[in-house]
């Protein structure tokens, strides 16, 4: 293991965000001088960024907590083209009104965890469209696209894999990694920006921006990746049944998000407190050090301390005490997730089967069914045994809403709007 010196790559490291570093050495000098520049892209797909991007968002974090600049680059123009990394197919092509508007609601997350202004350690939020959209066709081919060798491009993981599969790959995608490339050149022409950081999937892509600029006359670029962040059942980060862990609260839910840290697999919990929290690694060692029932403790810190940076101290302590009356005291908290129903529809009665896909909870009927075999569903905490249900007007609680769960920690309110 190296023994960095920079305050920067000490937390990294001791973090667990540290998958490969092109020349540790020279990144680690930079960053120990406290004038590292580096940045993230995010591609504008979505109207918000989901948790499998909180991992990017929290080296960005760390990078400024040790006095450096970081940049998160809106891919306005690269969103236009669609990264083909990992993809299987063509990327659909967004408007350019649905790229904005996705962008906004990007941009709404950062504040929570950059500081932005006009400082030196200040982040900064360019949008590559700003220079992507200008380049002359001709004049990208001569001054770019001339230091670029198609031999090994198609090396690259993101071309070969589609390759081998004969899933066609577009020239648009094909050209993504020179768009990549360059915009690395321009961060650096503006910004004297000296590192890019992504996931271990980018790191052909990252590498080629190194190698462009050492053609087109920059200091030594840096690039380092973290790793690829399943958990231990070998799922996905961020994937649920229901779908996406959004972060925008308009569309996950505080409650929400705070419930899947809570549901945080056992052998994951040390790992995730110190990708995802900002608590003292002395503390971290405490916590991943309780064993039984014990661990339930170290899941809801998790799902506080995560919480809390995302949504704030308020949204946090309202998400933990839902959580308390929902379990602990059996009530039906106010602030579980509601999805509203129509009156007219309540009162022609709703089939369980398709309230509970309704609510989120399942992804399908069949799926429904399935858990309903296994005593999986309940409506207001008894057990559905007859698939042919439906509700109604007779089964609204006191508080005028029909809880639904699914299994002990998911529950969803039914309200007649």
């Amino acid at each position: 293991m190296t023994a960095f010196k920079s305050d920067f790559l000490k937390v990294m490291q001791e973090r667990g965000f540290i998958h490969q570093i092109s020349d540790p050495q020279s990144l680690d000098a930079l960053a120990q001088k406290r004038e590292l520049v580096a940045y993230i892209g995010f591609d504008c797909t979505a109207p918000s960024l989901h948790v499998g991007s909180m991992v990017q968002i929290m080296c960005l974090y760390w990078l400024q907590q040790t006095g450096n600049k970081p940049i998160a680059l809106m891919g306005g123009g690269t969103t236009r083209v669609g990264d083909p990394s990992g993809k299987d197919e063509t990327r659909k092509i967004l408007a350019i009104e649905d790229i904005e508007r996705n962008k906004d609601g990007i941009k709404q997350v950062f504040s929570r965890f950059l500081r932005f202004g006009e400082g030196k350690p200040d982040a900064v939020m360019p949008d590559n469209a700003e220079w992507l959209t200008k380049l002359n066709w001709i004049e990208m081919l001569r001054d770019i696209g001339r230091h670029f060798s198609v031999n090994r491009m198609l090396a690259m993981d993101s071309v070969k894999l589609r390759l081998e599969r004969d899933q066609e790959m577009s020239f648009i995608e094909f050209n993504y990694m020179i768009l990549q490339a360059y915009d690395y050149f321009v961060l650096n022409q503006r910004y004297d920006c000296r590192l890019q950081m992504g996931g271990s999937d980018q790191w052909g892509n990252i590498v080629n921006g190194i190698d462009l600029g050492r053609r087109m006359g920059t200091p030594q670029l840096h690039a380092l990746t973290t790793p690829l962040i399943t958990t231990s059942s070998g799922e996905k980060m961020g994937k649920t049944a229901s779908g996406a862990v959004w972060l925008n609260a308009d569309m996950k839910s505080p409650y929400e998000y705070w419930q899947f840290w809570r549901n945080t697999e056992d052998a994951d919990v040390p790992r995730f407190l110190r990708l995802f929290t900002i608590l003292p690694l002395a503390e971290i060692e405490k916590l991943a050090n309780l064993r039984g029932a014990e661990i339930n403790e170290a899941k809801k810190a998790l799902a506080d301390a995560a919480t809390m940076l995302l949504h704030g101290p308020d949204a946090a302590r309202q998400a933990a005490d839902t959580a308390r009356q929902t379990f602990e005291e059996g009530a039906i908290a106010e602030n579980l997730p509601t999805v509203d129903v129509s009156r007219s529809e309540l009162d022609g009665g709703i089939g369980v089967l398709a309230a509970f896909v309704k609510a989120g909870l399942v992804a399908s009927n069949g799926e429904a069914r399935r858990q309903i075999k296994g005593g999986g569903l309940r409506v207001n905490d008894v057990a559905v045994s007859d698939e042919k249900m439906l509700l109604a007007p007779a089964n609204l609680t006191s508080q005028g809403v029909i809880k639904l769960s699914l299994g002990k920690k998911r529950h969803v309110l039914l309200k007649p709007a």
